[in-house]
């Protein structure tokens, strides 16, 4: 069953942040703990690139069959931050600089266009606000989301141009509000 949704008017208050730390138990632990929330989950909030709509920075999708196995069953909630944001499609690719997805929101990186280094922040923390209404809204506790992005990425996202460990803008906050995120290479 899929539901889409409309993206929110109103943006949510945002919880505190608080730079996202491994617990003692180890990544494979904490993997099977994300796969467990994921399969408990009645309602997921998934990246819509995932599920086959083109709104990629380049246009296109990254349709994925593991993900639409794991998500047989369940009422799903698409949603592309960035395009909910306003940014378009295709867009200019953009690479977080000066640290994380919980940095930008203590105002110390900032979400810039890769070649042109132009400052796309506000409307990267405007499509994780929308995001997190949604997950409010349908009472979402779990996301499915695309790896390496600047919005959704949960282990890995790209610092000028190099992929580094991290979180993206969208997941962050998220995470804040206490919901889990998975990756899409968890699966």
């Amino acid at each position: 069953m899929t539901k889409a949704v409309a993206p929110p008017q109103a943006a949510p208050d945002a919880p505190s942040l608080a730079e996202h730390v491994p617990s003692d138990q180890s990544e494979a632990s904490a993997r099977d703990a994300r796969r467990e929330a994921l399969r408990a989950a009645p309602t997921v909030m998934v990246s819509a690139c995932l599920l086959g709509e083109a709104c990629r920075y380049d246009g296109r999708s990254q349709r994925s069959e593991r993900v639409l196995a794991a998500l047989e069953g369940k009422a799903v909630i698409p949603i592309c931050p960035e395009a909910a944001a306003g940014l378009g499609i295709p867009r200019p690719p953009v690479d977080l600089a000066g640290g994380t997805g919980v940095d930008v929101w203590a105002d110390r990186a900032r979400a810039l266009t890769r070649e042109t280094r132009e400052d796309r922040t506000a409307a990267f923390q405007d499509g994780a606000r929308q995001a997190l209404e949604a997950a409010r809204r349908f009472d979402v506790t779990v996301a499915l989301l695309k790896e390496k992005s600047p919005s959704c990425g949960s282990q890995r996202v790209y610092e000028t141009g190099v992929l580094r460990p991290g979180e993206g803008i969208t997941t962050a906050l998220l995470r804040a509000d206490g919901r889990t995120v998975v990756s899409d290479e968890d699966l």
